[in-house]
């Protein structure tokens, strides 16, 4: 009998339900390979819904989504909606309700993809970030004081507390154990200039590795240490470990380096609870309509999706198909320029994850 998954679809903004519905094509062709089945539910969140009710997000959003076994999401961000309102409104808040407190990156550059870092290939470039994703800036801790005036002052704090901060390390190592390729597990901080917060992580992180971890081996890199060393010598890194702040700088700096942002996915994940995956390159409005946009990122989120919720083979399948249609029939990663329009690619990877 088939395992049936019931799947979340937020299509969101802009080019978010054009490449979704790519990836859900994707899934749903693999799918009987594996005896598995997927039940998508729509959800409309997003601009036009704001635009059209004054509401961001209903008060029984998080509850409705933690229903799910998982989350599918587009893209979020609309040009006639002010910036913040719906990224802070809509993922900030999903983030936070649901309690996904780590953010998955990986960095990976496919075969046949250009990168912009001379000399470097798929053998140098293939780590991940893992980003804490509830705290630091993103709280909201701080606020405004004489706002409008010659005087104001602006306060943003980065607030962490033990608790956050040990269980995303824990997630860190035993994802570095699992993925037992170079046993390295590197904490990205600020040490010099950051002495409270993360001192406190890397105290945490050196007593969580010599109790528990003496098998991984333990690296740091201050923050503006770790962009130069992705860019010279991306082969150094296995996983990655850092702050939420740092973790978003990083991570988009690693999209370039494996192709750019259409290519990019991440996955939002509570380890006990409901996940969200999306691509990470955004909502791109200019494209809209278009069938020009790349859906590989979107159907790469999906993967990780697969993944996430056990289904190691058919991940490894939808993979393997991106590489295959990646360096075998794309010309560009870039929108308009891939040689195919986006409901094609989505048909080729489609055609080769249920060969």
């Amino acid at each position: 009998m088939a395992k049936t998954y019931n799947i979340a679809a937020l299509g969101g903004d802009g080019t978010g339900p054009e490449v979704l519905v790519e990836g859900i094509k994707v899934l749903n062709a693999v799918a009987p390979k594996f005896d598995v089945k997927f039940e998508f539910t729509d959800f409309d969140f997003g601009g036009e819904r704001y635009m059209r009710t004054g509401e961001v997000l209903p008060p029984n959003a998080a509850d409705e989504l933690g229903k799910f076994d998982s989350i599918y999401l587009g893209a979020i961000g609309h040009p006639d909606v002010k910036p913040g309102i719906l990224e802070k409104g809509i993922l900030l808040k999903l983030r936070f309700d649901l309690d996904q407190y780590i953010n998955l990156r990986p960095v990976k550059l496919y075969p046949g993809v250009e990168t912009p870092l001379k000399d470097k290939g798929p053998e140098q470039i293939d780590y991940v970030v893992i980003r804490e994703n509830t705290g630091d800036l993103y709280t909201g801790t701080g606020g405004f004081t004489l706002k409008g005036t010659p005087n104001e002052i602006a306060i943003q704090s980065a607030v962490y507390n033990r608790f956050q901060v040990d269980r995303c390390l824990k997630y860190a190592y035993e994802y570095t154990k699992k993925r037992n390729k170079r046993n390295t597990l590197a904490l990205c901080g600020k040490t010099n200039v950051l002495t409270y917060v993360y001192d406190l992580w890397e105290r945490a992180f050196n007593e969580m590795g010599e109790k528990e971890y003496a098998d991984i081996r333990r690296d740091y890199y201050h923050v503006d240490a770790t962009c130069m060393w992705m860019v010279k010598n991306p082969e150094w890194f296995d996983v990655i470990v850092t702050g939420n702040m740092f973790g978003d700088i990083i991570t988009d700096l690693g999209a370039i380096t494996q192709g750019g942002m259409g290519i990019a996915a991440g996955g939002n994940i509570n380890p006990e609870g409901v996940s969200m995956f999306e691509p990470i390159g955004g909502s791109a409005p200019k494209y809209t309509g278009l069938n020009v946009i790349n859906p590989i990122a979107s159907i790469a989120a999906g993967q990780m999706m697969m993944e996430t919720l056990g289904e190691y083979e058919m991940a490894k399948k939808i993979e393997e198909a991106i590489m295959t249609v990646v360096s075998t029939k794309m010309k560009s990663m870039s929108a308009g320029k891939m040689g195919y329009s986006t409901t094609e690619v989505g048909d080729l990877v489609a055609e080769a994850a249920a060969s």
